[in-house]
């Protein structure tokens, strides 16, 4: 039965389908039946089901044909969500929501997408897919709120992830998708079926067409769907996408990827968008989320058939290929950002090896792939690099042989093997190979890619350090191959190979090294030789790992190389001789050689200076002995074809070999050092060479031949008897030899040299108690010989060459040091006498040249010599008083050199000058026994400390003072100086005070020595005198006497204050200070800073060594000393300065050590930086602003006020330079502070924000001084920049302080400018000045600050913005007020409300500011604030503001009235829609203000009118709208006591009454009335407005009404009496306008009342008549005019208001109509123009209403005579020629009567007499200049004749 129902149900909507005949009636059947229908799906019946789709193809076939109409589609999603329904009806209901879907319209698409998404879960796939393909298209169209709040989005998804998924999936799908693409599935139809059914299909489904890149079949065919998208649709889809997830819909992490790949969109609009989304995400993601990173790998690589269970488990349908290379080049920078992404294993290296040499790859790819595997090397871990070293080096590799194209990219390559060996150094340690392969490419390569190369080795150098065996020696032969390439970086890279692979004695690299070290290029020379002379370091650490080859297998090794060397092409000729090396590397090769005997010998090499190597000479003898002793075993090439087999040997061949072709100072040193320290067994050898030795000695430069002759006489001091003999005759020959000078000296120093060796020998043999006289060896022929030959040397002593001068004084100082002189005492010819003087006269000579101060140190050394060869030296004391007595100024080095002198000749045959310092080392000496003593120290020490120290010459106590240091130095042990210990203390504190720093510095180093010397009693006594002559500042008087020099050169200007000494009294406050008095010693050890001490004669007394002690000592006072010492470094006066800057160096040496006392250090200076000492104040100023940088200060935030505070007092110190340190600390400290406030730095940034605030607000931004409020603000504003949100607890203190300095901080000079200028000047000034407050950078603050108020501050901020604005002073601050409230009403409103109340109240003070810009920038925050208040405290302030408008008088109160209301019209509209019965009426007033001259008003109008206009529907409207309100408050004005107000009442009245058409009772009434109570009284400005008014009210429309009486409402007489009343009134304007006004209202109501109006008006008209007014006064022309403008005005008046008042009365006519006349016509005759004008008019409404001119009134004798006295009148104005308005008026007059007598038949009683005057003056017209004149005066001239 019920189906048979149904079966019928749908034949009826069948059938009503069928008489549908418009798309309108369709759609509604189908709205309604559709979803019924569909359900019928569900019928068990066949046949119902039947029926359903033969109903739907029907269905189908009218819809698709029909694209407009509409399906139900929101009922039939409903429908399809139901749990209930069964799959055959979703199945269709999907179907037809597919096909209504896209036919809705956009915002109904959009309305129900999220529908869809919901729809979605838990139906089939592709049901899904088709519900995607609906939902993306609109979600270009869809609209997202702006703030992304969960509630408010659209798509609820975050309750749905798997929705999210599969939406994301489809997604990504549809941005691969490429535009137009097409999928072809034809070819592959026939095996489709297959291809499901089984997978076994052949190939795995070779069948399937080819997807696009990044896409699998399935999921193309999926995105194409149904109805494929054309590309624009595409397009729409991909930007709504992007949009979709800019809005924030799902999470930012799941849709990275999205993005990635829509930024790599071919359509730029899609590419632009994601781009610019990613941009601004950046810093949002985090892209080592491995979540992330593998899904870009995952799209990146496609799903790669791994060989894996899942690899052969997917479908081939399924199966997504690799991204398009656009693709890939946006994906690969986003992995370099990451560090995940370098960790992620296999995908990195198959993502490496796909960009470097997948197939559709490009160079830009390639550059990025590259870049990626330098990322990886740089970030990828340990533990993860290690599986992908050896790929990446093979795909490395690969790309650098087989790619050639880019030099760039091949240089990317090479760094990028550089990385990889830095990271895996054992990948590359066993490939030699690769070094090799570089090394070739770097002969070969472009030479942009040869610099990668070289980095590349360079970098992989470290990884060969380790090799050991076979691989060595192969690196050994490739460096050694590579070294001798053309290309100079080859050379270069081989070179750093050599030296760093190798250990430093492994001798192959070194050879190697020193052949480079004689390379052209410096580049490789430079490097060769700095690894070379690499000394074995300064400190021991280094040292120790610093080995060297052993001497002999270094030996060895180098005369094998040089002899194969000898045979090949590589020798090196020049001139005559052949040599194994050039001679740069020879000469590198022999001085290593000499580092390496060293080396071996124990000692270690410091220097390459000639004589720090003499001191080494007997450690070196040493180990030569021991060598040529033959312990040393021969090495198995003994082979050598020389012979020579000991190594020492070699080495002396080897530089004889060098010395023989090239020469060289350094290598005849090494020649002479080896043989002079073993002569017995090396110098004999020489003997036959002694010509060769004599070739030296001519050589061109002076030292070498200084040391040819050294040679020589070593080689001499071998030979004895004749041979001895000949050898000395042949020098003393050629000393003779005048042709060569260089000959002659060279001879010259031999033979002293020569006879110094036989003295010695003799000394020796002396010693040994041998028998001398039988010894062969000194023989009397040949002590004369001796003693010829010293003479012969003695004679050229005198000679003019200065250079054979000094020869002559150096070989007898040789001579003298060795034995006593062969030569007489005294007498006469060259005797000792004679030479010391001589000698002596040498010194003080003037001559400043080279030469003339090496013969003065010459002659002091020789002179220093003699009492120590000569223990019976005759004249050593006159020689010590000589060299005492030789001071002049400014010889310092001399002075060190006499030191010397004194010191050796005091001491005589003691002295160690005396020893061979080839053999022997100074330290090892010890006298010989049976040496003579003549040892005159006692006398020396007292002539110094009793003469010369306390000379009046500041240089002869320089130069005791260095004699007394080297005395002390050198003869620390003699028992004299140790018992004079006080004296020579007081002698150098004496010296202390001097204002020479060289003298202090030798004084304090000196006293460093003496109170070492001393035992612990003495050294009590000596401490506590040196402080008290510190301390108290005693000096040593000097006697002047008439040669004292009281200045020195330079010691002008400085002051004689003991000065000198400041440096030495800080550094004993220093020791008091730490109550170790005695460690002023261990400063002045420290405090060495005088260049001279670097000099080879300063560094002879050691002093660093003992430094070193002192700072050890005082290691246990650091803690008390750090403070102190830092301070000192920056102190002003540069001896301190660098005095305490060495001490601290010396002490100081872990940098940590500031950080560990830095509470001390600041303690001290803070407390300094008030000192009362300038040099303190600054120094601390200084040394704050270095502690400060750079230093994190979270221990001491608590301190930083006080810092601020003190520095901000010193900043305004009395001197210059104190100020500007304070100024350098303060700014310092403002960058560290402003870093200190930074969010990320946590609870300490909020602790510094609390601590800083107050200081900087009260003393910093409040204080007098300008530099001090500058920074303070700058800083407050840098603080608000990057404190954000930490600011707000502070917020309540500091806008307020801030707002104030707005006026503190602005310039005096500007108030005083804005009250002298004029109103104008003023205004714009202020605008300006309150602009630029609101620009400044305080306000830039507190706008920073009010981001971040809300409840918690507003209580306690807004009592203190009030009293400011109510109390505060000056411009800036009202002015900021004003505006901090508006901004709080923008950011937060709701929370403001409480407290607008009394915001409000503070603001109305502001209101009435005497200053313009003020009061408008309150009204502009009122205008705001009205927004967050309370309706009554608005509706209070409306009552106040209309209270001001209507009783202040001031004009100030009403200007604030305009500009607020207009502001809250502008700025809050809804708040004055809310009141506008209280604010539009008000408006309307101020609207009709009336302006002064002044502008002011008329702004106040214009904004009023503004206020108005914005808010009615139309000033009609409005007017009708609040009439009741208005009426109101019009008349409250016109009852004001102020006239000026009444007035304005008026106006507006009038405009009322203008606007209105039609007043209604009770309003007219209540006009009325108001207007009669305002004409009452006397007359005042602006009175005549109301007037005028009544008289419009009773013209227009008003009239019927005012006949009816109503009550309350006042009649038409009482009007007419009021008005009536005016006219009497005596100002004559006035008088006019009201006389206007009655005729107007007489004229209207009709009313008779001429007769009172006559009495006013006839006699006006008299007055002013021309002949009335009679002679003209003798006022002055202007007044005249002005009164006679008035008269004309009157009259004309006058005559209006007669026309308009002559009454419809008879019985009034007849009494008026004769005298009316005639008053007319009279003055038609003797008027003007304008005159004529108004009597013509009048007349015209004159005989209007003339009675007589009626049949029923008609009185012909008086017409008769009134028309005759016209006519004579009129014919005046119709000649007038020269007005034509005048002839028209008298025309139309004339047409007039002509009319109204032919009307009433009078036409007797114009007698002939006016008709001839009439036509006669109409004749004339006949020719008027004006044609329509001439047709009327033609046509009334006929009708005239025609009565004839």
């Amino acid at each position: 039965m019920y189906h048979i129902d149904c079966r019928d149900q749908l034949e009826r909507v069948f059938l009503r389908l069928g008489h549908a005949e418009t798309d309108e009636q369709l759609q509604n059947i189908i709205s309604k039946f559709l979803p019924p229908v569909l359900l019928k799906l569900s019928s068990t019946q066949e046949g119902v089901r039947k029926k359903v789709m033969e109903l739907l193809v029907h269905l189908n076939k009218r819809i698709k044909s029909r694209p407009k109409i509409q399906l139900p589609v929101e009922t039939l999603l409903v429908q399809y969500q139901d749990p209930a329904a069964v799959s055959f009806v979703t199945n269709f209901t999907i179907i037809y929501v597919k096909m209504g879907y896209p036919r809705l319209p956009v915002e109904k698409q959009c309305e129900l997408a999220p529908t869809l998404l919901t729809a979605m879960e838990g139906k089939p796939q592709p049901q899904q897919d088709s519900l995607m393909h609906l939902l993306i298209p609109t979600l270009f169209h869809m609209k997202y709120p702006v703030e992304s709040s969960k509630s408010a989005s659209p798509f609820n998804l975050a309750e749905k992830p798997k929705t999210v998924q599969l939406l994301l999936d489809f997604m990504l799908d549809v941005l691969l998708m490429p535009y137009g693409y097409v999928l072809n599935e034809s070819q592959s139809r026939q095996n489709s079926s297959s291809a499901q059914g089984s997978s076994s299909n052949s190939g795995g489904g070779s069948g399937i067409p080819q997807p696009p890149p990044g896409m699998s079949f399935y999921a193309a065919k999926r995105v194409i769907g149904d109805n494929p998208w054309t590309p624009e649709q595409l397009e729409q889809c991909k930007l709504g996408i992007v949009k979709f997830i800019e809005a924030e819909q799902v999470p930012e992490l799941e849709a990275v990827l999205h993005l990635v790949i829509a930024s790599s969109d071919t359509r730029h609009s899609v590419a632009t968008a994601a781009d610019l989304e990613l941009k601004s995400k950046q810093s949002l993601i985090d892209w080592n989320n491995p979540a992330i990173i593998n899904k870009m790998y995952k799209v990146y690589l496609g799903d790669i058939p791994l060989k894996t269970k899942e690899g052969a488990v997917l479908k081939p349908e399924l199966k997504r290929d690799p991204v398009s290379t656009r693709v890939k080049l946006k994906i690969v920078p986003h992995l370099l950002r990451s560090r995940q992404a370098a960790e992620t294993f296999p995908a990195n290296i198959q993502v490496v090896y796909d960009g470097l040499f997948g197939t559709n790859t490009n160079s830009k790819l390639r550059t990025l792939s590259l870049q990626f595997v330098h990322h990886i090397c740089v970030t990828c871990p340990e533990i993860k690099i290690k599986p992908l070293g050896p790929m990446l080096l093979n795909g490395l590799t690969k790309l650098i042989n087989e790619y050639k194209e880019d030099p760039k990219l091949l240089s990317m390559a090479y760094s990028a093997v550089g990385k990889l060996s830095s990271r895996m150094p054992h990948l590359f340690t066993k490939d030699i190979a690769l070094v090799q392969q570089l090394f070739e490419a770097l002969c070969k390569e472009e030479p942009e890619t040869r610099l990668a190369i070289q980095e590349a080795l360079s970098m992989m150098v470290g990884a060969y350090s380790t090799l050991e065996g076979a691989q060595r020696t192969l690196m050994e032969a490739l460096v050694a191959s590579y070294l001798i390439k053309p290309e100079v970086q080859v050379r270069q890279v081989a070179v750093k190979f050599a030296s760093t692979v190798f250990p430093s004695d492994h001798i192959p690299s070194r050879y190697l090294l020193l052949l480079a070290a004689g390379d052209p290029r410096e580049e490789v020379h430079g490097e060769a030789q700095r690894v070379l002379r690499c000394l074995p370091g300064r400190n021991r650490k280094e040292s120790a790992s610093k080995q060297m080859p052993s001497f002999p297998e270094m030996v060895y090794y180098i005369q094998e190389k040089a002899s194969h060397r000898m045979k090949t092409p590589a020798k090196y000729m020049t001139g005559t001789t052949v040599l194994p090396f050039n001679p740069a590397a020879f000469g590198e090769i022999v001085l290593y050689l000499r580092m390496c005997l060293a080396h071996s010998a124990g000692v270690v090499p410091t220097s390459q200076s000639l004589a720090d190597m003499q001191d080494h000479a007997p450690a070196i003898g040493r180990y030569i002995r021991t060598l040529m002793s033959g312990s040393q075993a021969t090495p198995s090439s003994s082979s050598s074809k020389s012979g020579e087999t000991n190594p020492v040997q070699i080495y002396i061949g080897l530089l004889q070999q060098l010395l023989a072709g090239v020469g060289g100072l350094p290598v005849m040193y090494c020649l002479l050092e080896a043989v002079s320290v073993y002569p017995e067994k090396l110098a004999t050898k020489f003997v036959d060479k002694t010509e060769w030795i004599k070739s030296l000695m001519n050589s061109s430069k002076e030292e070498m031949r200084e040391l040819a002759a050294l040679f020589y006489s070593v080689v001499v001091s071998t030979v004895s008897g004749n041979e001895l003999k000949s050898m000395i005759e042949q020098l003393v020959k050629t000393t003779k030899d005048n042709h060569s000078p260089e000959i002659q000296h060279g001879s010259l120093l031999a033979l002293g040299f020569t006879v110094g060796r036989y003295l010695a020998k003799k000394k020796m043999k002396m010693a040994e108690q041998q028998d001398v006289e039988t010894n062969a060896d000194f023989l009397p022929e040949q002590e004369e010989l001796i003693q010829s030959a010293t003479e012969t040397i003695g004679s050229f002593l005198d000679s003019t060459s200065p250079l054979l001068a000094i020869a002559a004084c150096t070989a007898l100082g040789e001579i003298g040091r060795n034995g006593p002189l062969p030569i007489p005492s005294e007498g006469s010819g060259f005797t000792k006498l004679h030479l010391v003087e001589s000698l002596l006269n040498r010194i003080p000579s003037s001559k400043e040249t080279n030469k003339a101060s090496l013969m003065k140190e010459r002659a002091i050394q020789t002179l220093g010599y003699f009492p120590v060869g000569d223990g019976e030296f005759p004249h050593q004391k006159l020689l010590l008083q000589g060299l005492m007595d030789s001071v002049e100024a400014k010889q310092i080095e001399l002075q060190f050199t006499i030191g010397e002198a004194i010191t050796s000749a005091a001491i005589g045959t003691s002295s160690v000058a005396a020893r061979d310092a080839w053999l022997v080392a100074e330290e090892e000496y010890t006298p010989p026994a049976g040496a003579k003593v003549n040892d005159v120290v006692p006398w020396v020490l007292d002539v110094i400390l009793n003469k010369h120290i306390i000379s009046s010459n500041p240089h002869v106590r320089q130069a005791a003072c260095i004699w007394l240091l080297s005395l002390v130095r050198k003869l620390s042990t003699h028992q004299e100086v140790k018992s004079h210990l006080k004296e020579i203390q007081s002698a150098f504190v004496s010296v202390l005070s001097e204002n020479d720093e060289l003298s202090q510095d030798v004084a304090s180093k000196g006293l460093g020595l003496v109170y070492e010397l001393g035992n612990e009693q003495d050294q009590q006594e000596l401490v506590s005198t040196l402080v008290e002559t510190l301390m108290t500042g005693k000096r040593a008087k000097h006697e002047v006497s008439g040669e004292t020099v009281v200045f020195q050169g330079g010691g002008l200007g400085k002051t004689p204050d003991g000065q000198g000494l400041s440096t030495y009294k800080e550094l004993c406050s220093l020791a008091s200070d730490l109550s170790q008095p005695d460690l002023v010693y261990k400063f002045m050890n420290l405090a060495n800073h005088h260049a001279m001490w670097n000099s080879r004669k300063g560094a002879a007394f050691g002093f660093n060594v003992i430094a070193t002690r002192a700072g050890e000592q005082l290691a246990p006072f650091l803690p008390q000393l750090v403070p102190r010492l830092y301070r000192y470094q920056f102190d002003p006066n540069l001896g301190i300065r660098q005095a305490m800057t060495s001490i601290w160096n010396a002490l100081v040496t872990d940098k940590s050590m500031v950080d560990k006392y830095l509470k001390e250090i600041l303690q001290d200076l803070v407390k300094n930086l008030t000192s009362n000492m300038w040099r303190v104040r600054e120094s601390s100023c200084l040394a704050l602003n270095d502690l400060l940088r750079g230093r994190p200060l979270d221990d001491i935030i608590d301190k930083l006020p006080e810092i601020w505070e003190t520095l901000f007092r010193v900043q305004d110190d009395i001197k210059e330079s104190v100020r500007k340190a304070a100024e350098l600390a303060l700014k310092t400290l403002s960058k560290v502070c402003v870093k200190m406030c930074d969010p990320a730095k946590g609870a300490a940034g909020q602790r510094t924000i609390a601590v800083l605030l107050p200081c900087l607000l009260d003393k910093g931004v409040m204080s007098p001084v300008t530099e001090v409020r500058a920074l303070s603000i700058n800083t407050l504003v840098k603080i608000s920049k990057s404190a954000g949100a930490m600011l707000k607890p502070h917020a309540p203190k500091l806008i307020p302080a801030l707002l104030e300095s707005l006026s503190v901080l602005e310039p005096q000079v500007l108030n005083y400018l804005s009250l002298r200028a004029t109103d104008q000047e003023k205004a714009a000034m202020d605008s300006a000045r309150l602009s630029a407050a609101k620009s400044s950078p305080m306000m830039e603050t507190i706008n920073m600050c009010l981001q971040y108020l809300d409840v918690s501050v507003l209580g306690e901020l807004v009592p203190r913005l009030c009293e400011l604005i109510r109390s505060g002073v000056g411009l800036g601050t009202k002015g900021g007020c004003a505006s901090v409230i508006v901004s709080l009403t923008t950011q937060c409103p709701q929370d403001l409300t409480p407290y607008s109340g009394k915001l409000m109240s503070a603001l109305l003070s502001g209101l009435t500011d005497r200053n313009g810009v003020i009061q408008k920038s309150c009204a502009f925050a009122m205008g705001h604030l009205v927004r967050t208040s309370r309706d009554s405290s608005t509706e209070k302030l409306l009552q106040k503001l209309n209270g001001w408008y209507m009783e202040k008088e001031e004009p100030i109160y009403k200007t604030s009235c305009a500009l607020t209301v207009h502001a809250i019209g502008r700025y809050s509209p809804d708040v004055l829609k809310n009141h506008a019965k209280e604010v539009l009426p008000l408006a309307f007033l101020g609207m009709h203000e009336i302006a002064d001259e002044e502008k002011a008003e008329k702004e106040e109008c214009n904004l009023w009118t503004e206020v108005w206009q914005e808010n009615v529907p139309g000033s009609f409207g409005g007017i009708r709208l609040y009439l009741q309100e208005l009426i109101t408050i019009t008349q409250k004005a016109l009852q004001s006591q102020s006239w000026k107000m009444k007035a304005q009442g008026a106006i507006a009245m009038a405009s009322i009454a203008k606007q209105t058409s039609s007043l209604v009772p009770p309003y007219l009434g209540m006009i009325l009335t108001a207007l009669l109570q305002g004409l009452a009284g006397r007359t005042w400005a602006g009175k005549l407005q109301p007037l005028l008014t009544v008289v419009m009210l009773l013209y227009g429309s008003c009239s019927a009404e005012l006949e009816k009486p109503v009550p309350s409402q006042p009649g038409t007489s009482e009007i007419l009496q009021a008005v009536l009343k005016e006219c009497c009134k005596e100002n004559p304007k006035y008088k006019i306008a009201a006389i206007s006004c009655a005729g107007d209202v007489l004229k209207a109501t009709k009313e008779d009342r001429f007769q009172e109006f006559a009495d006013i008006v006839i006699p006006l008209i008299k007055k002013n008549s021309p002949e009335s007014i009679g002679v003209q006064t003798t006022k002055n022309e202007d007044e005249n005019e002005k009164e006679k403008e008035l008269q004309l005005e009157s009259l004309l008046g006058a005559f209006e208001g007669l026309g308009k008042a002559w009454p419809r009365n008879v019985e009034t006519q007849r009494c008026y109509r004769q005298e009316l006349c005639k008053l007319m016509c009279d003055q038609l005759k003797l008027s003007t123009w304008k005159v004529q004008l108004g009597v013509l008019q009048s007349m015209n409404a004159f005989f209007q209403g003339l009675m007589l001119l009626e049949e029923e009134h008609a009185d012909p004798e008086a017409l008769a005579e009134i028309l005759l006295e016209t006519c004579k009148s009129i014919t005046y104005s119709l000649e007038n020629k020269t007005y034509s308005s005048v002839r028209t008026e008298a025309l139309s007059v004339i047409e007039l009567l002509l009319k109204k007598l032919e009307e009433s038949k009078q036409w007797e009683s114009l007698t002939s007499e006016c008709r001839v005057l009439l036509i006669e003056s109409l004749a004339t017209m006949e020719t008027d200049s004006r044609p329509e004149l001439q047709e009327k005066a033609s046509l009334l001239k006929k009708t005239l004749e025609n009565l004839e």
